[in-house]
């Protein structure tokens, strides 16, 4: 009796993990200062709870910063439309997103503007944050 309250104990731990790891919008991002980047993929990681895209933004003294732009998660970016070759390495993309509070380079993509012009929603509907 003692394995099995040790062992579902265990079980039950490993379901909350991913539980702890996940946050909210406003925790991370500042939903008050929309942003709008421009910049070419440099990296793209379709992974759980959520997607993200690296891009090489040129900032106003010609210093290139690599931003991070968090997205939905992979099967609810599926249902707004993308595939998993929709952005590329090498595209040049606008991004409108929102930084995080803590001034490092992230931010939560809200929209993304395709280099066919096409404007892709990228946000969770039911993160807290800004809807397109």
């Amino acid at each position: 009796m003692r394995c099995f309250i040790t062992l579902a104990s265990f079980s039950l731990g490993l379901f909350a993990i991913p539980a702890v790891a996940h946050h909210s919008f406003a925790a991370e991002f500042d939903g008050k200062k929309c942003v709008v980047f421009e910049g070419v993929v440099t990296k793209i990681e379709w992974t759980n709870p959520h997607t993200y895209f690296f891009l090489n933004v040129k900032e106003g003294n010609g210093r290139v910063i690599n931003w991070a732009f968090e997205t939905a998660g992979p099967n609810l970016l599926s249902r707004l439309g993308w595939k998993r070759d929709s952005l590329k390495i090498g595209d040049r993309v606008r991004v409108e997103a929102y930084p995080a509070w803590d001034g490092a380079k992230i931010a939560s993509a809200r929209t993304v503007v395709m280099p066919d012009g096409k404007k892709m929603p990228a946000a969770s509907l039911t993160d807290g944050g800004p809807q397109p």
